[in-house]
């Protein structure tokens, strides 16, 4: 069996517990040192990501009530709105418990979610409150689900009802005869939920189920998973599977950090692995991002949207320690004890 580490030309571990990057620092150390969270320098790199760097620097601009920019833009403002800072925050480790942070959690479930669905809504309703009804999109909702979860809202029965959406709602299809009608796929059908399903979605519905912990999912979460988790292996994470020659968007094998809405092949093999997939299916997106490396190890970032968030995460271009840091932990988990599954 190879060992994740003998894919590397070279071991850029110290690179990534470089204390300039707290947050890096302590994924590294949890997830690719295996170090407890009782660690001594576990506790001090999760403290250090609400002092340093990027996370205190978003903080900075965020409004009193929680939000940040204009309240009501809090999704169309791309890439300013408070949506975008909560995803961006819970990627980056943010303390949950913080007063900023529950301040920004609880504006998003006053204003985006859909109280009669769960689903999570790109505008409020002035009439009823919480997210409109009408405007429930799939990957806001994923994105919002498993933020939340990252920010400690597990439990909570309003997060609940979002991953029940999506229990419920979110489809896989690929290309099937004739669409579901009612709601939300009589809205949907042109983009999101129609024949074939929005791959983001798809993604993003999948990486909130993801983030629950696996004792914790329901016989529903479990049924979604496998559902989901089949269609991205249909399309062997980033192809068309109708035509395995055609890449239907070349900007998946361009690897960014923090992806929003959109998606990339890395963030799909991360959600396969952290889900324990090891399928043949998923070994030429494997050999892709193995070849992206260069001589120190390291992974270059190539897609961002840099200008356009409240602050600028690293440089595009340049070595990347987020690009690095997840393409280590799709490799350690796929060559891991376990063979890869025949299909």
């Amino acid at each position: 069996m190879e060992s994740w580490k003998s894919k590397l030309h070279a071991d850029p571990t110290e690179w990534l517990l470089e204390k300039n990057n707290p947050s890096v620092r302590y994924f590294t150390l949890r997830d690719l040192l295996e170090k407890p969270e009782t660690d001594s320098e576990v506790r001090e790199a999760k403290q250090d990501i609400m002092n340093t760097g990027v996370v205190p620097a978003i903080l900075t601009k965020q409004k009193n009530k929680g939000y940040w920019d204009e309240p009501e833009r809090f999704y169309t403002e791309k890439y300013k709105g408070t949506v975008w800072q909560l995803m961006i925050l819970a990627e980056l480790g943010a303390d949950g418990n913080d007063d900023r942070m529950r301040k920004a959690c609880e504006f998003i479930l006053s204003f985006s979610q859909d109280l009669e669905s769960g689903g999570f809504a790109h505008s409020s309703s002035a009439k009823k409150g919480g997210g409109r009804h009408s405007e429930v999109i799939p990957c806001l909702t994923g994105n919002m689900v498993w933020s939340l979860i990252r920010l400690g809202y597990l439990n909570d029965s309003r997060l609940q009802h979002g991953i029940t959406w999506i229990t419920h709602y979110q489809r896989f299809d690929d290309g099937i005869s004739e669409v579901p009608k009612g709601w939300p796929y009589d809205r949907l059908k042109a983009a999101c939920l129609g024949k074939h399903t929005c791959h983001m979605g798809a993604v993003k519905a999948l990486k909130a189920l993801a983030e629950i912990p696996e004792k914790k999912r329901s016989a529903a979460m479990k049924q979604t998973i496998e559902k989901g988790a089949e269609y991205l292996l249909l399309h062997h994470v980033f192809k068309s599977s109708h035509d395995m020659s055609r890449v239907p968007k070349p900007g998946w094998l361009k690897f960014g950090f923090p992806l929003m809405y959109q998606t990339d092949a890395l963030e799909i093999l991360g959600i396969l692995t952290q889900l324990g997939y090891k399928d043949k299916r998923m070994q030429e997106a494997i050999d892709v991002v193995v070849s992206k490396q260069d001589n120190q190890g390291r992974w270059i970032l190539e897609n961002t949207f840099n200008g356009r968030y409240q602050v600028n995460i690293e440089k595009k271009g340049e070595p990347s320690k987020w690009i690095t840091l997840n393409a280590l932990r799709t490799l350690k988990r796929f060559y891991g004890d376990e063979k890869i599954k025949k299909k």
